[in-house]
């Protein structure tokens, strides 16, 4: 008679393992190539430098994989809500012991060993949210619900904000993905995707007046669409009006962000408000990735890489080292790896035992998706700048660490599915 650990064993989904070390590796091999200068004597193992340093990581995230495989499976659930309070007493003392970058204070620690607790927060609010909504009477379409997810939700976003890390606190909001899964209504969703759409057209609209007609005429539209009620025209054009009023706030918001934050926004319609700054790195990312062509240069060849014309190519910019050194079929390769990953993830959500384990695994693919698509957009010149690193690839001890926690906690409850006694919700 097999133990639950044989069980375990078996039923890891080691397809997604195999991704996930594929990733890191060829993310190992970049992080080298984005700081190698020509000079040989440079080893990729050379503690001095981050390649080596990444490899000190890359054991240490190993090790973790190993506890929490260890782990019985019903951990992680009996302790989500702690370990998400520890998380926010560790965010709330972020700004009084953090250290300041650039006007940011994201980490904590002690000599030279220092944590992001924004990063780490990602999984922790994850198990918490699985925790609060894996009730079977839990459910999204009513209002008490909602207010409760969008509490848990919420709490970590308004405390990042306050550090500021906005970049960090976005990807928060990816787990609302999750919860149209798990049945949030989907007009949440049109006007999430209609306020963002408006936003857009409104920073890159030099004149409003534009717009204002196009709110008006879809507004009468709309009321002449239905029945013509009072309600229905007093509610119709009370949301116009709103919209207007929007629309004409933006500058006046965007006008109080700090000056970095502004040019960020900005620069993805006009690159030469800032081009020294954000529209140099973006430009200068675009040159490295467009000059990789089809094949491209070839490993540790790139030029824009070797003479340092991207900032932060080790870390949020990591994407244009492979596409000028691996070309467009490289890129491929990657893009096709997160794809495989998320597909995988997918499965392993929809054949989990408890809603427990099926809203985590959303949770999982959610922040992973937004983070994929968001640092890709945003070197390529297609998003802000926010700073959002690539998952598994970036440089960071506190990046890889989180990532490898987000993921491997879901393919330990997956590998314990079998043992799961909760209903299928």
């Amino acid at each position: 008679m097999r133990g639950e650990a044989d069980i375990n064993i078996n039923r890891v989904d080691w397809a997604t393992v195999i991704i996930y070390f594929s990733l890191v590796m060829v993310g190992w091999f970049n992080i080298y190539a984005a700081v190698y200068d020509g000079q040989a004597e440079k080893s990729i193992f050379d503690f001095a430098i981050n390649s080596g340093k990444q490899l000190v990581w890359i054991g240490t995230a190993i090790g973790i994989i190993i506890v929490i495989m260890a782990a019985d499976h019903r951990l992680f659930e009996n302790l989500a809500i702690p370990i998400y309070l520890i998380f926010i007493v560790l965010l709330l003392l972020t700004p009084f012991l953090g250290k300041e970058v650039n006007g940011q204070v994201l980490s904590i620690g002690f000599g030279s060993v220092r944590i992001q607790a924004g990063e780490f927060a990602k999984f922790a609010t994850a198990l918490a949210l699985a925790k609060v909504m894996e009730r079977p009477t839990f459910d999204l379409s009513k209002s008490n619900y909602q207010l409760q997810a969008f509490g848990v939700l919420l709490l970590p976003v308004a405390l990042i904000i306050l550090q500021p890390d906005t970049g960090t606190a976005m990807v928060y909001f990816s787990l609302l993905l999750m919860f149209y899964r798990e049945g949030l209504p989907q007009h949440y969703f049109i006007l999430g995707f209609g306020m963002i759409a408006l936003t857009l057209l409104a920073l890159g609209i030099d004149n409003n007046i534009y717009l204002v007609i196009g709110i008006s005429i879809i507004t009468i539209i709309l009321i002449f669409l239905g029945k013509r009620t009072p309600q229905r025209i007093i509610a119709f054009s009370l949301i116009g009006i709103g919209l207007i009023v929007y629309t004409y706030s933006l500058d006046f918001v965007i006008s109080k962000l700090p000056e970095h934050q502004q040019n960020r926004i900005m620069v993805l319609f006009d690159p030469n408000i800032d081009p020294l700054g954000v529209g140099w790195n973006v430009t200068q990312s675009k040159i490295a990735i467009g000059s990789g062509g089809l094949a491209g240069k070839g490993y540790l060849q790139g030029t824009q890489t070797k003479f340092d014309f991207v900032p932060e190519q080790h870390t949020d910019f990591i994407f244009c080292t492979l596409g000028e050194e691996f070309g467009w079929l490289g890129s491929l390769v990657v893009i096709s790896l997160f794809v495989g990953l998320l597909y995988r993830l997918v499965i392993m959500a929809e054949r989990q035992k408890n809603r427990f384990s099926r809203i985590y695994g959303y949770s999982v693919i959610s922040i992973l998706l937004f983070h994929f698509m968001i640092n890709i957009a945003m070197t390529i010149g297609l998003f802000p700048v926010v700073g959002i690193p690539l998952p598994f690839f970036s440089y960071g001890g506190s990046s890889l660490w989180s990532f490898t926690m987000l993921l491997f906690i879901f393919i330990k409850m997956d590998s314990s599915r079998a043992l799961q006694l909760g209903r299928l919700g």
